[in-house]
């Protein structure tokens, strides 16, 4: 550490060096950012790993996959340079916002003199809107106890991003020592009794009864607890996208997921449901959701009582951790439903429903045409990795809907799911953040040619930062789904047209680059990739494909 920085006397400590020990004691061992931010050096100098990236959103949404995979245990942090820093961050921090991801975000901030003088950007006040919380440092004392409010937010509650400014006339400021941080309690809630109790009466009575799961899941780590009450009660079981595998798809109660393209049985049992527990969940209406049928009883299990009655209105409200409350309703079920009902016929109606959606898919998932077919090419992705030891996201769009409701995910966190706001290019830091959350899992991120336009720079963080993801590049040399919205800017002007040799790209950074264009090549170019993996080298398959259209909407 410079001179200028080191404690004087044990007395005090520089600003910069008491947050990078708070976050130290919190459990942070790796900053993402951009400089300037003097924090870097701050952490780096006490072995917080900083990783640089080449634009400030991919380092959020590295921080974002880092809190996602270890379900909020770990919380992943970013730090970019005030004024143009933190106004590129801004979509990034907003992605968090729209997931519910614990996030600690730090943005230099201007001067104090100067932090409230347009048009400079002040962190605290236009992010307040995309943030659990965003306060800035005006006293260097303040330290502890800003940084205390911080990590609370962070770990209790709903997730979302939490904010904390650093005035750059701050740095030279002293905390006094010792420093008095002691890192902070997480807790949970669960429902009222009376609720639960009304709620398990209402299960139990239910004929056609749908479990509907939700990210909760994934941060309350409710596995065990959802599996069994669909077992208990013989209740098909769908999730969000950000709930996909919170349960095992392979299992005879799994409806798969639902998106903007669903797989046919999610439809079928939502829309023939007497009752739907939504659970983990916020039921926010998007483009990117499965629509709940109306005039449906809906019980409705949220950390937040804020999403009751939202966009769905629910019959009776459970308000607590997902774990909690099906701990709750599990006990209380109990004297109700003194053994697991027959889940024979309930699995058959699935699996009827599955075989003649798969077998109308068919043509698609096994074609051998060439161009290749992106639906074949994902099929013999899953068919090749080894699923359980896998992570894989998509991007945005085409990736997102062709790859969701046909990758069958058995173990939790095993897809990292997302869409009530869908950025182009977010997959891409979701792997590389996956991959230093979990380094013995093979990290994937599914893009289009769309999509690493956007992002596509920070492959090269990938390869600089010893970062060795598998990127799936999906290149039709077309804006394909724009197709039918752009009908004629595309025959007059071409609008929809993108190319470029990505494979060649990924060489270029240091990395590994494939171009695949021939059906038999699929499979041997994916064992090449996930090898050079291995090797501790980021590889990007490159497949070119048809400009395919066709989404499972039902």
């Amino acid at each position: 550490m410079p001179p200028e920085h080191r404690p004087r006397g044990n007395v005090t400590m520089k600003l910069g060096a008491a947050i990078a020990e708070i976050m130290k004691r919190e459990g942070i061992s790796i900053l993402t950012g951009y400089p300037v931010n003097h924090l870097i050096e701050h952490a780096a100098d006490i072995d917080i790993r900083p990783i640089m990236v080449r634009q400030e959103r991919i380092g959020l949404h590295m921080a974002d996959a880092i809190s996602r995979v270890t379900s909020g245990r770990t919380i992943g942090a970013f730090c970019m340079q005030h004024g143009p820093g933190s106004e590129n961050a801004y979509g990034g921090v907003a992605q968090c916002f729209g997931e519910s991801v614990p996030v600690l975000v730090l943005p230099m901030g201007y001067p104090r003199r100067l932090a409230h003088v347009d048009p400079n950007f002040n962190s605290t006040i236009q992010m307040r809107g995309i943030t659990k919380s965003a306060e800035p440092i005006t006293s260097a004392a303040e330290v502890p106890n800003i940084l205390r409010r911080a990590f609370t937010r962070l770990r209790n509650g709903r997730g979302g991003p939490v904010l904390v400014e650093i005035p750059t006339d701050m740095w030279n400021e002293e905390v006094p020592e010792p420093l008095a941080y002691t890192p902070v309690i997480a807790t949970r809630y669960g429902p009222d009794p009376a609720d639960v109790a009304r709620a398990a009466d209402a299960l139990a009575a239910a004929k056609r009864p749908v479990i509907y799961a939700g990210t909760g899941i994934h941060w309350a780590r409710a596995w065990p607890q959802l599996k069994a009450l669909a077992e208990l009660l013989a209740a098909p079981v769908t999730t969000s996208l950000g709930g996909k595998s919170s349960f095992p798809e392979d299992h005879p109660l799994a409806l798969g997921s639902g998106g903007l393209a669903i797989p046919k049985p999610v439809r079928h049992f939502l829309d023939n449901a007497d009752l739907i527990l939504g659970v983990g969940c916020s039921f926010t209406e998007t483009n990117f959701g499965v629509k709940m049928p109306a005039g449906k009883k809906i019980i409705h299990a949220t950390l937040d009582p804020d999403h009751l009655n939202k966009d769905v209105a629910c019959d009776i409200g459970l308000v607590g951790d997902a774990a909690l409350t099906l701990d709750a309703l599990l006990a209380e079920l109990a004297s109700r439903v003194k053994e697991k009902r027959d889940a024979a016929p309930v699995a058959a109606e699935i699996a009827g429903h599955r075989a003649e959606w798969l077998a109308a898919w068919a043509p698609k998932t096994d074609s051998d045409a060439e161009p290749l077919n992106p639906y074949r090419v994902l099929r013999d992705l899953w068919r090749t990795v080894d699923v359980d030891n896998t992570i894989i996201t998509h991007d945005a769009g085409s990736p997102r809907d062709q790859l969701s409701p046909f990758w069958v995910a058995r173990t939790p966190l095993s897809y990292l799911g997302w869409g009530k706001t869908t950025q182009l290019g977010y997959g891409l830091g979701l792997a590389m953040g996956a991959k230093l959350a979990a380094p013995d899992k093979l990290c994937i991120n599914v893009w289009g040619d769309a999509a690493i336009g956007f992002t596509g720079m920070d492959f090269e963080t990938a390869v600089r930062e010893r970062i060795p993801i598998l990127s799936i590049l999906l290149n039709n040399f077309s804006m394909a789904i724009e197709l039918k919205v752009m009908p004629i800017s595309t025959e007059k002007y071409r609008s929809t047209d993108i190319s470029g040799d990505y494979a060649a790209m990924a060489r270029a950074f240091g990395g590994y680059g494939e171009r695949v264009t021939k059906v038999a090549d699929i499979v041997p170019a994916i064992l090449r990739g996930i090898e050079q993996t291995r090797n501790g080298t980021p590889a990007l398959l490159e497949f070119i494909t048809s400009k395919e259209t066709a989404v499972s909407r039902l």
